[in-house]
């Protein structure tokens, strides 16, 4: 996996473990968007929305007007 700088945020935000999976499917079940996983990603300084083992990730606040496209930027 290639790490990215993490993005940096005075927002409070939730942890989750998970074991596994993807990006998509974690910011479709907590921020309610599966194209706001970049924002999952950043936060948590990933580049690949896929993972495997045990992870405890940051999640930002839930934003619905966070303008995304689903394409992780640098």
């Amino acid at each position: 996996m290639t790490d990215i700088p993490a993005l940096q945020t005075t927002q409070p935000v939730k942890t989750v473990t998970v074991v596994s999976g993807n990006l998509f499917d974690i910011a479709a079940r907590y921020l309610g968007d599966a194209r706001q996983w970049n924002r999952v990603a950043r936060l948590n300084g990933m580049a690949d929305p896929f993972f495997s083992g045990i992870y405890v990730l940051r999640l930002p606040a839930v934003d619905k007007n966070a303008s995304t496209d689903g394409i992780l930027y640098g």
